[in-house]
C-alpha cells in the first residue's frame, strides 16, 4: 500500500476508502476512452454508489472496529485496485496488433478487482452500522451488479492467483501511469459489448403495477414472460426455467469455476471485436466472420473497412456462417457448455433439458422475416402483425424470431410514418425482450431512441406498449443509464401526467425503475415528476396513490428530489397520508418522511408543528413492520431535535 493511501489517523477506517472513491469519481468525470470504455464506466459507476454508505457511517457516532476494522482494510485494498485498474485501462488504445496480451492482462484484472470489491463488500458486519435501509438497499444492489460481473468475467478466482494479480495489475513492461503511454489494439472500435443480465431487485419501496393487459396473453403472462407484482414490500420478478438461459449461464458454483480443465474456447469461434464466443457468425465482404451484433454496429457507425484487416468492405453484406455455427454448437455440446443461443442445431432445449426440433419452424419464421423487408406495404403491415402475434405466444418463438434476425429490422420500423406498423412494430420489440437474451440484442440495434420517439408522438397504445418496454429493458442495470440519458425520463413524465389509465400506470413503473439508479433521480426532479406525483397524491379518485408514494420513497433520499418535494408542500399531505391512509400508504408515507427529516432540524419542526407525533405513535404500535420501524426511527429523531 502506498504511504499516501494509508487512513489519516485522525480520519477513522472509512476515510481512505472514501478518498479513493472519490478520486474513481474524478477520474470517470474526465470520461473513458478506448477498448475498455464500458467495463471502466461499469466499474467506476459501481463504486460510486459507495460514496453515500461511506459517508453515512463516517458521519455516525458508533464507532468502527473488531471485523468493521478488518472489513474496511479488506476494501480499501479493492479500492485502490479498482482506482489503478480505470487509470491504466481508460489508457488502452487500439494501434497495433501486438497488444493482445496486454489486453487479456487487463480484461483478467477486470475480473480480480470485481470480485474483489464483491467480497470487501460481502464481508462487512452491516448490523454493527448507523446506516439508513435506503444505503443499504443500494449497497445491495451494487454487490448484486459485482456478483453478475464477476460470473461474466469468468467466475471467482482462488486466493493465491488473484494476490498475484492485484500485486502486479499490469505487465512490466507497461506503466499505465507514465504519461502519453498507450496501450495498444488491432482493432479501431471502442468496447460495445452485449449489456445481458438481470437485475434481481428485492427493496421495500416499490410501486404497484404490472405488463398484464399488455399484448401478452393471460398464458403467455403467467408462464413466460415477466410475472411482476409490484407492491411496497418487495418487487418479484418471477420467470420461467426456459426464459432464463442467461441466468442459467451466471448461475455456475463456485467450484465449477475453478474447475482446473475448464475448457479454452478455440480462437477461431471468438468473435474479433468482442473476444466472446459467437452467437450468430456472420462473413464480410473481405471474407472475416464477426457476431452479426458487433459488425453490424460497426457498419452502423459509419465504418466502411474490415476491423481485423482494415480493407475497405465492398459491400455491406453480412452473410450467415452456417459451417462455423455449427461447429460452435457441437463445440459446446461435446464440452457441456452453455451455448450462446437458444437455438441448438435446429433444435431448442426445452425446460427439461431435452431438445425439440423447430428446423421447419425457422424456416417459416425466416420467411416471414423477410417479408418485413417487402416493397409492399400491406405485405409489411401482415407481416410485423403476425409477428407480434407469434412474440407473445411463447419463449420458442422469441428465439427464433430473434435468431432470424427480427429485431434490427422491427426496430428500423419503429420510426414508420404508418400507425399500425409502428403499433404492432413497437409491441413486437416488448414482446421479444421478455426472453433475456434478446434485451442486449435489441439494445444494440440502437432501439431506444426510436422507442422514445413512438413514446412521444405515437398512438396512445403505442405510448403505453413503448412505456413497458422501457421497463422491460431497464431491468438490466446497465440499460437504466442508456434509457435515462436518452430523454426517455421526461417522456414519461409527460406520460404520467396525460397518458390514459394504464399509459400512467407503465410510465409509473418504468420511471421507479429508472429511478433506482441514482444518476436519473435527478433527471427525474428536472423533468418534472414531483409536481406530477404530488397531483397522483391529492387526486380524490385515488388510483395512484400507491405508484406516488412508492416512487416518492425512492426519490426522497436525493438532495435535488428532496429539496423540491419539501418545497412542493408535500410534508402536510404525507402526515395527513399517516391518519387515514391505507396500512401500505401509511407505511410509504412514513419512509419518505424519514428520508426527508433525518438529520433536518428544518423539516423536524415541520412534522412535530403539523401534529405527527400522535399517528407516528400510533404507527409505531400498530403499523406494518416496516412502518413500525420507520416510526420509531422518525419519533428518535424528533426526541433528538427537541433537545438541542
Amino acid at each position: 500500500m502506498a504511504d499516501g493511501d494509508t487512513a489519516a489517523a485522525d480520519g477513522g477506517p472509512t476515510t481512505t476508502p472514501l478518498r479513493l472513491v472519490r478520486d474513481i469519481v474524478r477520474i470517470s468525470a474526465a470520461g473513458f476512452s478506448g477498448f475498455f470504455k464500458k467495463d471502466c464506466t461499469d466499474l467506476a459507476r459501481r463504486v460510486s454508489l459507495l460514496a453515500h454508505f461511506l459517508e453515512e457511517i463516517g458521519d455516525s457516532s458508533k464507532k468502527v472496529e473488531g471485523n468493521a476494522e478488518l472489513g474496511f482494510s479488506d476494501l480499501t485494498v479493492a479500492l485502490q485496485a479498482a482506482r489503478n485498474l480505470v487509470s491504466a485501462a481508460n489508457n488502452f488504445d487500439n494501434s497495433n496488433i501486438s497488444s493482445d496480451g496486454a489486453m487479456k492482462k487487463i480484461s483478467f484484472q477486470f475480473q480480480c478487482v470485481t470480485w474483489t470489491l464483491e467480497k470487501g463488500l460481502a464481508n462487512l458486519p452491516y448490523g454493527a452500522f448507523d446506516i439508513s435501509e435506503e444505503v443499504y438497499e443500494q449497497i445491495e444492489l451494487v454487490k448484486a451488479q459485482l456478483r453478475r460481473a464477476t460470473e461474466r468475467y469468468g467466475g471467482p478466482l482462488n486466493s493465491n492467483l488473484l494476490c498475484r494479480a492485484l500485486s502486479h495489475p499490469l505487465d512490466k513492461d507497461i506503466d499505465p501511469f507514465q504519461s502519453g503511454n498507450r496501450l495498444t489494439r488491432s482493432l479501431h472500435i471502442e468496447n460495445i459489448g452485449i449489456i445481458n443480465h438481470e437485475v434481481d431487485l428485492n427493496t421495500e419501496d416499490q410501486v404497484e403495477g404490472n405488463l398484464e393487459g399488455h399484448d401478452l396473453d393471460d398464458n403467455v403472462y403467467n408462464k413466460e414472460s415477466l410475472r411482476i407484482s409490484l407492491t411496497s414490500s418487495e418487487v418479484n420478478i418471477l420467470k420461467d426455467s426456459d426464459s432464463r438461459t442467461a441466468k442459467r449461464s451466471t448461475c455456475k458454483s463456485i467450484e465449477e469455476n475453478k474447475k482446473p480443465d475448464s475448457q479454452v474456447i478455440p480462437e477461431d469461434f471468438l468473435c474479433p471485436i468482442s473476444l466472446e464466443l459467437m452467437r450468430d457468425p456472420v462473413i464480410v465482404a473481405t471474407g472475416q466472420t464477426y457476431e452479426r451484433s458487433y459488425i453490424q454496429r460497426w457498419i452502423d457507425c459509419g465504418n466502411t473497412t474490415c476491423p481485423k484487416t482494415q480493407q475497405k468492405l465492398q459491400n455491406h453484406t453480412l452473410t450467415p456462417n452456417y459451417v462455423l455455427r455449427s461447429l460452435i454448437s457441437q463445440w459446446c455440446l461435446k464440452h457441456n457448455i452453455e451455448q450462446p443461443t437458444g437455438l441448438i442445431n435446429g433444435k431448442i432445449r426445452k425446460s427439461d433439458g431435452s431438445l425439440r426440433d423447430v428446423a421447419g419452424d425457422f424456416a417459416a419464421v425466416e420467411a416471414l422475416v423477410r417479408k418485413l423487408s417487402s416493397r409492399s406495404i400491406e405485405e409489411r403491415r401482415a407481416a410485423v402483425a403476425e409477428i407480434r402475434s407469434l412474440s407473445k405466444r411463447s419463449t420458442d418463438n422469441r428465439i427464433l424470431l430473434a435468431e432470424a434476425g427480427a429485431i434490427p429490422i422491427l426496430v428500423s420500423m419503429l420510426t414508420s410514418e404508418d400507425s399500425e406498423i409502428q403499433e404492432n412494430a413497437v409491441t413486437s420489440v416488448l414482446n421479444l425482450s421478455i426472453f433475456d437474451n434478446n434485451k442486449g440484442l435489441i439494445m444494440l440495434a440502437n432501439a431506444i431512441p426510436s422507442i422514445v420517439l413512438v413514446l412521444r408522438a405515437g398512438s396512445m397504445e403505442a405510448k403505453e406498449n413503448a412505456a413497458a418496454t422501457l421497463f422491460s429493458l431497464s431491468l438490466a442495470d446497465e440499460n437504466k443509464i442508456i434509457i435515462g440519458a436518452s430523454g426517455a425520463i421526461q417522456a414519461l413524465v409527460d406520460l404520467l401526467q396525460n397518458g390514459s389509465s394504464r399509459g400512467k400506470k407503465d410510465a409509473a413503473t418504468a420511471l421507479f425503475n429508472l429511478c433506482i439508479y441514482q444518476g436519473n433521480k435527478g433527471r427525474a426532479v428536472r423533468a418534472g415528476i414531483i409536481t406530477a406525483l404530488l397531483k397522483m397524491l391529492t387526486d380524490s379518485s385515488n388510483l395512484m396513490v400507491d405508484e406516488s408514494l412508492t416512487i416518492l420513497s425512492v426519490l426522497a433520499n436525493h438532495h435535488e428530489a428532496k429539496v423540491a418535494i419539501v418545497k412542493a408542500s408535500t410534508i402536510p399531505i404525507l402526515i395527513d397520508l399517516l391518519r387515514t391512509g391505507l396500512p401500505r400508504n401509511k407505511e410509504n408515507a412514513a419512509a419518505i418522511l424519514l428520508s426527508l427529516c433525518k438529520r433536518d432540524n428544518e423539516n423536524l419542526g415541520c412534522l412535530s408543528r403539523l401534529g405527527a407525533v400522535i399517528p407516528l405513535t400510533e404507527l409505531a404500535k400498530n403499523g406494518t413492520e416496516r412502518a413500525k420501524r420507520k416510526a420509531m426511527s422518525l419519533l428518535e429523531h424528533l426526541r433528538k431535535s427537541q433537545q438541542l
